[in-house]
């Protein structure tokens, strides 16, 4: 017998060590050296945060299979707000900027976010044309489209994993070259 009162209750939410782990995985691919040495991608505070923004995208774009997928986002991209919070107290920003700079990055991850779903349904080029205006900042159309063909493995690797599996904490990206 299926009892109505559970459609009740809150959706739950992953436990953050959970959300933890699939956060550091994140970051962790988007530090691979390779990025950086191979697609172009600057070195910078601005490079790296621009190659989370990507994986994070990734991510949440295969998170949506999730069941209770819309607190399994909102979990992550918490998570993602308090690093970014963590980082810019860390690099010395004082506490009266760190609340502008917050907005503007969630505003940069919405807007990126959009771009890339959209690039997503015209094809290949239209996403290299957003990646190489935001990650490379209009500067190598070449590497865009290498990265673009990154963000495809990575897609179709992404798309491999169990919903399940992913909300437990298991996912993958595809391999990099050698740096």
């Amino acid at each position: 017998m299926i009892w109505p009162f559970n459609h009740f209750r809150p959706p739950r939410t992953p436990s953050r060590g959970t959300i933890e782990t699939i956060y550091g995985m994140i970051v962790a691919q988007a530090r691979a050296p390779a990025f950086y040495q191979q697609y172009g991608v600057a070195d910078t505070v601005n490079g790296r945060f621009e190659m989370i923004v990507v994986h994070l995208w990734l991510v949440l774009r295969r998170g949506r299979a999730v069941q209770d997928a819309s607190t399994f986002a909102q979990a992550l991209f918490d998570y993602f707000c308090s690093d970014l919070d963590a980082n810019l107290r860390e690099l010395g920003v004082g506490d009266l900027t760190v609340p502008k700079r917050m907005q503007a990055f969630g505003e940069a991850f919405y807007g990126r976010s959009a771009a890339y779903d959209l690039a997503m349904t015209e094809g290949d080029e239209a996403l290299a044309i957003a990646l190489n205006r935001n990650v490379l900042d209009g500067a190598d159309i070449e590497n865009a489209r290498r990265l673009t063909s990154y963000v495809r493995q990575a897609i179709e690797t992404l798309d491999a994993v169990e919903p399940s599996r992913l909300r437990a904490g298991e996912l993958r990206f595809p391999a990099l070259p050698a740096a």
